[in-house]
């Protein structure tokens, strides 16, 4: 698979840099015959004819072009057959002009990410871009770029004496950076029957990466299995089973993949699916705690007791028993002398 991505790779990049040679091409030549065609009498007469009578000199001059950036300004970087590393290539940024009467135009170079910041100004190139950074008339060459390095770039060229002193135009920059190793969490030990989640993730790919994973070097699929106990996110990288059974157990690893380099891959990780069984010491386990259990009942009873939780219970009762055994006196208007109340 990779020696063929390498193989359509390099022709995408021969086809590439033919069409860039084709549409320069046509470029020289437009510009060749648009000189022609604003080429004086005397210039394109044959030797030895007459010359021409003289023109106005009220005649307008030539039209200026000022920049006149590349047919595709929109830039993207050409992928080297024999480097998967993208971010230590060389990006050329192409911004060409004329001028009408101006022979020392003004050249600046400006980055527009978070914040604008000069590349190349008042013949210098500023910040990070010194001694890795060329220009050749307005186009720049950025050496070994990194993902630091993608943003739009701004072509400025300045011509005092022209009709048309100013012309700007824009060049977006995409650093790619092929996948690297992912990070892989898989649990070594899940019990039967739970459900699981495999996680895997690439912060580095640009574009983002997506993820397949593979159960002893097989590749895992839910569109190729009808009643799939699991489901795989290939954007996020998740991995996750409903209810695993003896079967899931093996080993798993990730794959990330973003087409701009090789796939890569984590180390294989082993998931272990155990039962649940009860053994003679949880049994007794289980024993042990009831009866503390029990035991904890009894001496909060007896505490209770003790404290005298229940004596107002008793209270009550000893008072219902002595309301009814009293007996209110009699009447004294019925009262009788008995024999030994005389003296």
């Amino acid at each position: 698979i990779v020696s063929r991505r390498k193989k359509e790779f390099c022709a995408f990049a021969r086809r590439a840099r033919a069409k860039s040679q084709r549409e320069r091409a046509e470029h020289l030549e437009d510009v060749t015959r648009r000189e022609k065609l604003q080429m004086t009498p005397d210039q394109t007469r044959p030797r030895g004819a007459p010359a021409a009578a003289p023109e106005d000199e009220d005649e307008p001059q030539r039209t200026t072009h000022l920049p006149h950036a590349s047919p595709h300004p929109l830039f993207s970087i050409h992928k080297s057959c024999d480097r998967d590393d993208r971010q230590s290539q060389n990006a050329v940024l192409s911004c060409e002009f004329r001028t009408e009467k101006e022979t020392n135009p003004r050249v600046e170079w400006k980055k527009r990410g978070k914040d604008v910041s000069y590349v190349y100004f008042d013949g210098e190139f500023t910040g990070s871009f010194k001694g890795r950074a060329s220009i050749d008339g307005a186009t720049l060459t950025l050496r070994g770029v990194t993902q630091k390095d993608s943003a739009v770039y701004h072509c400025e060229v300045t011509a005092r004496q022209d009709k048309i002193k100013l012309g700007e135009v824009a060049i977006t920059l995409n650093v790619l950076v092929p996948p690297h190793a992912p990070t892989c969490e898989v649990p070594e030990t899940v019990m039967r029957g739970f459900s699981a989640e495999l996680h895997c993730k690439d912060k580095l790919s640009v574009p983002a990466a997506t993820y397949s994973w593979y159960k002893d070097n097989k590749p895992l699929n839910s569109a190729s299995i009808n009643d799939a106990h699991y489901t795989l996110d290939t954007k996020t990288g998740t991995l996750k089973f409903k209810g695993v059974s003896k079967s899931d157990e093996g080993q798993y690893r990730c794959e990330a993949s973003n087409g701009v380099g090789a796939p890569k891959s984590c180390s294989g990780h082993h998931m272990k699916i155990t039962e649940f069984e009860l053994n003679m010491s949880i049994v007794i386990a289980l024993e042990v705690g009831a009866l503390l259990l029990l035991l904890s009942c009894c001496v909060a009873i007896c505490v209770c007791c003790k404290r005298g939780c229940c004596r107002k219970n008793k209270g009550e009762a000893k008072q219902s028993k002595t309301k009814s055994s009293y007996n209110p006196p009699t009447d004294p208007r019925r009262y009788k002398h008995t024999q030994s109340f005389f003296l």
